[in-house]
């Protein structure tokens, strides 16, 4: 959402993204993806690796202890109280956690800082869990943990450094709004409808995440050009940004540069050790071609209906 709001910035420097702009179209997308992964696994993929013959160890499955019992039940106090705290700040129309101004949600403290709220909620119940259990005993373990947690996060951080330099010269240098200009008036003279448009959107981000693995780096490049491109043809950021999400998830598994691949090529190795990149990338094609469908049929039926991504997230600009 940073990303998205700083390239609409480059059209109108006043505009806001919502963090959680595209929450009801990615929260039906679940259930469909659900589904269609469901379909491809019994109907496609497991007839096709037929029946497995070697060795499986299953985990052995333990009784919680009574020290885990007692950590789980402080976790869930600690949830139910952070819980009413959120619900006392949003639903009454006088909630501390609405907008002051106008006393609505869409651009409130509690939408603006969702990060910060999930965030501090998972520190919570861990912190809550861990001193149940008695993993946690002072401050010295909540710091041990959490920097145990993020140690594979060092790459981001260095990434986000640089994506931010890049979008910030971009807007400095024109860059954007000349490429925005001179897309926007191609596409207008193509005369294409929003359907396509975004169909062909999403395919093209699908391309490029088969060479482009990080999501981040990828949309620092795209959003400060197609986000005022489409600005300027009336649509919202958001709706760009719900597109950007369907073309990138839907071939992050068949993406060798993907940061991941590596790991799930071991684990596949693990039960069929002649397997490599070529049989992970055969073996996750039907999933890529059917999210990708369903996806774009998900994406076209909300267009066609004018749904909103989410909150603020309607198709036009207002």
């Amino acid at each position: 959402a940073g990303l998205s709001q700083e390239a609409a910035r480059i059209v109108r420097p006043d505009y806001l993204v919502n963090p959680a702009c595209n929450y009801y179209f990615m929260s039906v997308s679940t259930l469909v993806i659900a589904v269609a992964g469901t379909w491809v696994t019994e109907r496609i993929v497991a007839p096709r690796l037929g029946k497995y013959e070697g060795e499986a160890e299953a985990e052995e499955l333990k009784r919680l202890s009574g020290r885990e019992k007692r950590g789980l039940w402080l976790a869930a106090i600690a949830a139910a109280l952070f819980a009413g705290i959120l619900t006392l700040g949003t639903v009454p129309s006088d909630g501390f956690l609405r907008d002051p101004e106008t006393g609505g949600l869409l651009h409130s403290p509690f939408l603006s800082g969702i990060v910060a709220f999930i965030f501090l909620g998972a520190v919570l119940l861990g912190v809550a869990y861990g001193i149940g259990a008695g993993t946690i005993s002072g401050s010295k373990e909540v710091v041990q943990g959490m920097g145990k947690a993020i140690e594979t996060l060092g790459v981001y951080v260095v990434l986000v450094f640089f994506a931010a330099q890049f979008v910030a010269y971009f807007r400095w240098s024109n860059l954007g709004l000349i490429f925005a200009i001179e897309g926007a008036q191609l596409l207008r003279e193509l005369g294409l409808g929003p359907i396509p448009l975004m169909m062909a959107f999403i395919l093209l981000t699908a391309v490029i995440n088969l060479s482009m693995g990080s999501a981040s780096a990828k949309w620092a490049i795209m959003a400060p050009v197609f986000i005022p491109m489409f600005m300027l043809l009336g649509y919202s950021p958001e709706y760009v940004q719900a597109a950007y999400r369907v073309g990138d998830s839907s071939t992050n598994i068949i993406s060798p540069m993907m940061s991941y691949f590596a790991l799930i090529v071991a684990f596949v190795e693990k039960y069929e050790p002649r397997a490599g990149i070529g049989t992970v990338i055969a073996t996750m094609l039907p999933y890529t071609i059917v999210f990708l469908l369903a996806w774009a049929a998900l994406f076209s039926v909300w267009l066609l209906l004018g749904l909103p991504v989410g909150p603020g997230g309607d198709l036009y600009l207002q």
